[in-house]
């Protein structure tokens, strides 16, 4: 279970680099396609900033993430994965709430699934 608990806590780190790559620096492009249904083509230019700041805060997210591979001590190791994948499925839950249900899909619902295999490990 602990490899699977790797690997999950690695998809949701790789797609949250995603997100930061898409909201920094892809935001009028892969953005534009991605979001096409929640926003109108005309706002992806004046909310170009909007979007960068949400995407470092995903950063903030896969760093975290990332981070708990590094830790050689397992219980803090167990305890940054479990944090920065309960703020992943909080923010995927608002997302789901205030914007899309697809986001629960996207987003939290993977963070759920790492947190399922982190406490069965």
């Amino acid at each position: 279970m602990e490899i699977i608990a790797k690997i999950l806590i690695a998809v949701v780190a790789l797609e949250h680099l995603y997100i930061l790559w898409m909201e920094m620096f892809a935001w009028e492009t892969k953005g534009k396609e991605v979001f096409k249904a929640a926003l109108p083509a005309e706002m992806f230019k004046p909310t170009k900033g909007l979007a960068a700041n949400q995407g470092l805060y995903n950063g903030f997210l896969a760093a975290g993430l990332i981070w708990s591979f590094i830790i050689e001590d397992e219980k803090w190791q167990t305890n940054i994965a479990l944090f920065f994948l309960s703020c992943v499925v909080i923010a995927g839950i608002y997302g789901a709430i205030s914007a899309t249900k697809k986001i629960f899909f996207v987003q939290a619902l993977p963070a759920i699934l790492a947190i399922v295999a982190v406490l069965l490990k």
